[in-house]
């Protein structure tokens, strides 16, 4: 006898592109972790989504560039497709009243006025904020070291074991402020780096791991990784453009 065909689900009538922040202690919070909440905020605030189709049919939710667990972050990113069109700024409102303090959302922009490409194309690097509580001047100085070099290997442990990789191509900006004390007004240093997404990853952990290996860097007992942004690279690769802002008009 022949198994009976699931049911067909409509293809979303609408996407939105959802940015939304990580604070505090939700820093710690899993990729895993994350998705289950958000996925329950999305039942609270009776968002109609379209689903799968399939014997298991499942939200369309897509998620791109998640950061690593232990890391702060301003600029996380995620795709919804909904069964019915809203108002992108409704559907923030609703969504900021149903997840837990410290997953914010930021900002709901509809995809059909976003610049073209997928979500995953468009976020080609990431703007970190590194504070550690070593001194400026040693800070710089390791810097100084790594940028210096034009490979720096460094090792992982991956799913698929330990892995070797180059940490020093993907770093397009890193420089050490000035500012002697941190975000939190505590001694130390703050590190403005600019990372390009590359397979396998680089982390902000592993350029620390790599200014370590070149340098005299000691290790230090405090670091906090942000990401304060991530998106398209502008055209001289220096920084970072809006993967929400509205595409641009042709001609």
């Amino acid at each position: 006898m022949s198994r009976a065909q699931p049911e067909q689900q409509a293809p979303p009538v609408q996407r939105l592109r959802v940015r939304y922040a990580k604070r505090g202690r939700m820093r710690f919070t899993s990729h895993r972790d994350f998705s289950r909440a958000f996925e329950r905020a999305l039942v609270r605030a009776r968002v109609p989504m379209a689903y799968s189709s399939g014997f298991n049919p499942h939200p369309r939710i897509s998620y791109a560039g998640a950061s690593p667990t232990g890391s702060a972050s301003e600029a996380e990113y995620l795709e919804i497709g909904l069964a019915q069109v809203l108002d992108p700024a409704d559907v923030a409102r609703t969504l900021a009243g149903s997840l837990p303090p410290g997953l914010d959302v930021v900002e709901v922009a509809d995809v059909a006025t976003a610049r073209t490409g997928g979500l995953t194309e468009l976020l080609q690097a990431s703007r970190w904020r590194v504070e550690t509580d070593l001194p400026v001047t040693t800070a710089r100085a390791g810097v100084t070291d790594f940028l210096a070099l034009e490979s720096v290997p460094v090792e992982r442990m991956t799913k698929k074991g330990l892995r070797t990789f180059d940490c020093r191509t993907a770093v397009l900006h890193l420089e050490v402020e000035d500012a002697e004390v941190d975000a939190a007004g505590r001694p130390g240093s703050t590190l403005d780096l600019l990372l390009r997404h590359t397979v396998p990853s680089v982390r902000p952990d592993d350029v620390l791991t790599g200014i370590r290996s070149c340098s005299s860097l000691p290790l230090p007992d405090r670091v906090l990784l942000t990401r304060l942004a991530q998106g398209p690279l502008t055209p001289a690769e220096d920084g970072l453009e809006d993967p929400l802002s509205a595409a641009p008009a042709p001609g």
